[in-house]
């Protein structure tokens, strides 16, 4: 982590959260691509993250382009407003790595999957590291 950016630290977690939110929103496809048999409701609940990444997703590149056309005059409001969007992502990424928890303990398909053990828990890991990067950089804010 780069302790250079300033007052475009709110920049730099919108940052994190544009890559993020789109990593997560892929490994929603991940885990259905990698186990076909997944039990129906978990392949409803991976879809409605799926969508619930990219509206996320969108939300954060609205905000990146904001700051980008305020050149960095960030208002207390837009500041208060991306403070906002990025303790909803946390808890979102937060929620989705205990549902993949819930996934990893229930489905029967990803019990006798170890490949699909391996990459849950390697898409947890990345979701936490987003929440521990995300964290940092707000404490500097």
């Amino acid at each position: 982590m780069q302790f250079y950016y300033g007052h475009q630290m709110p920049l730099r977690v919108l940052d994190e959260a544009e890559f993020w939110k789109h990593q997560e929103e892929e490994h929603t496809v991940v885990i259905r691509e990698l186990v076909p048999n997944l039990e129906q409701n978990y392949v409803q609940a991976l879809t409605q993250w799926e969508k619930d990444f990219a509206v996320a997703h969108q939300q954060v590149v609205r905000y990146i382009e904001t700051v980008n056309r305020s050149k960095g005059q960030v208002t207390a409001n837009l500041y208060q407003d991306i403070m906002q969007l990025v303790s909803f992502c946390l808890l979102q990424s937060q929620q989705f790595i205990n549902f993949c928890r819930s996934l990893m303990e229930e489905s029967e398909p990803i019990s006798n999957n170890p490949t699909a053990k391996v990459v849950l828990n390697h898409i947890m890991v990345e979701s936490e590291y987003f929440i521990g990067i995300a964290q940092t950089i707000l404490y500097q804010c």
